[in-house]
């Protein structure tokens, strides 16, 4: 079971740029799309042509904003949008998918903004994350992938101390987010195989960022600690191109 996970910056304008032809030929079993910025109707036009998957779409009231997918071969038993918290609802960040043997969530987290202004916001929204994975975690593992839009350690982005309580998506606050997910043993699943290894999943379009190999990595595949045997390969796609954000992929055992 191959899945990937992609913040597309916008599904209509990745789609003109090689999107349906390089999803063919990397061939997921599951992918998980974030920043989709289209209505639903917009989502299943642009992707259309990648009709061996179900899709699954969420897209946020605003129009052009926000918005996540799941594309799957293999039919969910369930699947459910949102967190069930109107506050968190409206901007269609979390799609969930049931399948037998664990939860997948794709989670588009909100960003604390330039000036921090959502950095209050995106603390509770933190907490009731959290807990919302918690209590699907009762009933079978759960994993989860995203753009969390955070950094979690120094090694994580290439400018760490100039960043740090200063740019959002590397404030302590937002440290601390990921800090509660991994202690309440949802592992990072490229940091647990992957222990060293220095790849960024994000790059500012500013300076020649991603020329220069300035960036983030701030988009994860987490899974609790109970499936982490499963997953036999963790990797960042940071050759791909299309979005400001590459892809990053797991392989889970049969």
């Amino acid at each position: 079971m191959k899945l990937i996970s992609w913040n597309v910056n916008g599904v209509r304008a990745i789609a003109k740029k090689g999107f349906i032809d390089l999803i063919k030929q990397l061939n997921p079993d599951i992918l998980c799309l974030q920043e989709t910025k289209a209505q639903d109707d917009q989502v299943k036009e642009a992707l259309q042509e990648l009709d061996e998957y179900q899709l699954l779409v969420n897209s946020a009231v605003k129009k052009g904003y926000s918005g996540t997918a799941i594309l799957t071969k293999h039919s969910p038993l369930a699947c459910t949008y949102g967190i069930g918290i109107e506050e968190h609802d409206q901007e269609g960040r979390v799609i969930c998918a049931e399948f037998s043997d664990y939860y997948l969530v794709t989670v588009y987290t909100p960003n604390s903004g330039s000036e921090l202004k959502r950095l209050t916001y995106r603390q509770q929204w933190d907490r009731d994350f959290l807990n919302y994975l918690k209590k699907l975690e009762e009933s079978k593992p759960v994993i989860i992938c995203g753009d969390l839009n955070v950094a979690h350690q120094d090694i994580d982005l290439a400018r760490p101390k100039p960043n740090y309580n200063k740019s959002a998506g590397f404030m302590q606050e937002e440290i601390d987010g990921i800090d509660k997910l991994t202690t309440a043993n949802f592992l990072d699943t490229f940091r647990h195989i992957n222990p060293k290894t220095i790849k960024y999943s994000w790059w500012s379009y500013r300076a020649g960022a991603r020329e220069r190999n300035v960036g983030w990595r701030i988009d994860y595949f987490l899974c609790s600690n109970t499936y982490i045997d499963k997953v036999q390969e963790a990797d960042i796609l940071d050759q791909v191109m299309g979005s400001d954000h590459c892809p990053v992929i797991i392989q889970l055992a049969g």
